[in-house]
């Protein structure tokens, strides 16, 4: 199989889970059922023989693009080939039972052949599963697993690979349906092509019509936002961080990372993202999962967690997959999970607190979550941490860290009154430990010499993490030591117009694009807008002709890097473009001292 680039696929999904299609008309990656499933198509870590769909032309192909319909997660792909013009409409109807992958082929010109290659792996490609092949329909199983292809057409078997064959001349429309099953109930039935594209287009039009928020960059931030709704895991309201795992962050490396879980800190800035934008009953839908998932021991809670708020996630290797572009090991599960990480604490009251001011209710049972965590917070903020970025090395005392576990208590203290449960007498200690909280970060996390905040007490780099220092209120914008700290980041962080994490990321890894929108924010509310307009600008080209950003940009080679599409990098785009359109102050509910 050719070198496939991460820019050239695009996303479908319906809530359950999520397929990457190329191109060329294969899909290299889909999780069935969940996205935190074993995956069934893992060519995207290794060859067609790991298991993929391709749907394209026999002959050669003269041209072709692509693009989703308008606020839709449906793909168009269009193939021009000398003897026809045909186009390929995927997507994946949002339905309540079993999730499917729908493929209709539309003739436009002439008449073009096509074949389909179905090449089913179960467990990442490792399992190739039973057949049952009948006229035009394929049934494949393994364990507790059931996929059925109804074809338009017959279908065989050539080797592993359930293979069909069509002709589609001008004005003809043929669909493939694939189907998810269990195993120990009847195989499911086809759908009905036309009625599921017709119900999958309103369902995405209709949400995205909420957003009504003028801004200069429309296209890109109700893609983004259609994106992000894409990763939200509809039967608990978990939010992922990406549908795929070990895509890799520089070339032929080992920093390759399963995401497909939910992060704490992903999830509460999405959440106030989606605040932002005005999507309140996502807000309220994630508060209900971080209940189930925190339990009866907040001091418990996890960086991360499975869809639906279970806590297993150890990582193991698929050593049978060579990796994307030979970039091994490839990893599933996440050994971060176990992690102690203070920044959760804060970005996780930050996205209630957000919530709460929007006008969702707090519970009894959210009171008592938030004034659990804020207890625990007071014993173990003073305690070093694996920090916002999730080192595997020694643990250290991040800035970032800091601020955001003071950025928790911060939080409850304006907001105590919320709940009629809190101790009066605990409020007022934990404005104390506030104010303990801010006095230590500025003298240990705070270099004289350079005059900017470092990204650990006693070191002497900056990290791109410390601009979220004025995001979240712990300085104002115009106080000097945050203004010489953003102008440290431009000047030691910043390659050709992106964000990098560490000085040696321009050679190493891509660009964290993510920070490219935390500076785009700085910088207006510093009023430079025009700076900030060009921190924007180059956040939207990393974008690829779907509008689609991964978690890294590798600006030498001018591609995308990570696993992908990356939220947390669509959400720092719409919170970013989002800033334009509001006055430029702190953000939330920002302290500032």
């Amino acid at each position: 199989m050719a070198v496939k680039l991460i820019e050239d696929y695009g996303l479908i999904g319906d809530g359950q889970t999520a397929a990457l299609v190329h191109r060329d008309g294969s899909i290299d990656w889909l999780c069935w059922p969940r996205f935190d499933s074993d995956a069934c198509f893992a060519a995207l870590l290794g060859t067609s023989s790991h298991g993929w769909w391709k749907l394209a032309p026999v002959d050669a192909i003269t041209s072709s693009s692509r693009r989703y319909r308008d606020d839709t997660l449906v793909l168009e792909t269009d193939f021009v080939l000398t003897t026809g013009h045909v186009r390929l409409i995927d997507f994946m109807p949002v339905e309540n039972d079993a999730s499917a992958v729908i493929r209709i082929v539309r003739g436009l010109a002439g008449m073009v052949s096509l074949r389909s290659e179905l090449d089913l792996r179960f467990d990442y490609g490792s399992l190739r599963p039973a057949l049952e092949i009948g006229h035009d329909r394929a049934v494949a199983f393994v364990g507790p697993d059931v996929v059925v292809l109804h074809a338009p057409t017959r279908v065989s078997q050539r080797g592993t690979c359930i293979v069909s064959e069509v002709e589609v001349s001008e004005g003809e429309e043929i669909a493939f349906c694939l189907r998810y099953g269990s195993a120990t109930a009847a195989p499911p039935p086809p759908i009905a092509a036309d009625a599921a594209l017709r119900s999958t287009e309103e369902y995405w039009r209709s949400w995205i019509a909420k957003f009504t928020i003028k801004t200069r960059w429309p296209e890109a931030v109700r893609r983004s936002l259609l994106t992000l709704k894409a990763m939200i895991y509809r039967s608990t309201g978990g939010i992922i961080a990406a549908p795929t795992t070990s895509l890799p962050e520089a070339p032929a490396e080992d920093l390759n990372w399963d995401y497909r879980y939910c992060w704490l800190r992903d999830a509460a800035f999405t959440i106030t993202a989606l605040l932002d934008a005005g999507y309140h009953e996502k807000a309220k839908a994630f508060r209900d999962w971080l209940l189930r998932a925190a339990g009866g021991e907040p001091e418990k809670i996890r960086i991360m967690y499975r869809v639906d708020g279970s806590r297993r996630l150890e990582e193991w290797t698929a050593s049978w997959l060579p990796g994307y572009r030979g970039a091994r090991p490839v990893r599933i599960g996440n050994a971060a999970a176990a992690q102690r990480q203070l920044d959760v604490y804060g970005e996780l009251l930050d996205a209630v607190a957000a919530a709460a001011k929007a006008g969702i209710a707090p519970t009894d049972r959210e009171g008592n979550l938030v004034a659990a965590v804020i207890a625990h917070v007071e014993r173990v903020w003073n305690e070093p941490d694996h920090g916002l970025w999730e080192s595997r090395g020694n643990p250290q005392h991040y800035t970032y860290s800091k601020v955001s576990a003071w950025a928790a208590v911060d939080r409850f203290v304006r907001r105590g009154d919320l709940y009629q449960s809190t101790d009066g007498g605990f409020v007022r200690r934990m404005n104390g430990l506030r104010d303990r909280m801010h006095r230590e970060i500025c003298e240990k996390a705070f270099d004289s010499e350079r005059q900017a905040f470092v990204e650990c007490y006693g070191s002497d780099g900056v990290d791109p993490s410390l601009l979220n220092l004025p995001l979240v209120g712990f300085l104002p914008i115009t106080d000097r030591r945050i203004d010489k700290t953003i102008a440290t980041i431009e000047r030691e962080l910043v390659h050709e117009g992106y964000v990098h994490r560490r000085t040696s990321d321009g050679i190493r890894e891509g660009a964290f694009l993510t920070c490219s929108g935390w500076l785009a924010e700085c910088q207006l509310m510093q009023g430079r807008r025009v700076e900030a307009e060009r921190t924007l600008e180059h956040l939207l080209r990393a974008r690829n002709e779907l509008g689609l950003l991964a978690e890294e940009f590798s600006v030498r080679n001018r591609r995308l890097a990570g696993n992908f599409p990356q939220g947390l990098s669509h959400l720092a785009l719409v919170r970013a473009a989002l800033r334009f359109e509001q006055k430029a102050s702190n953000r939330g509910d920002g302290h500032g001292q």
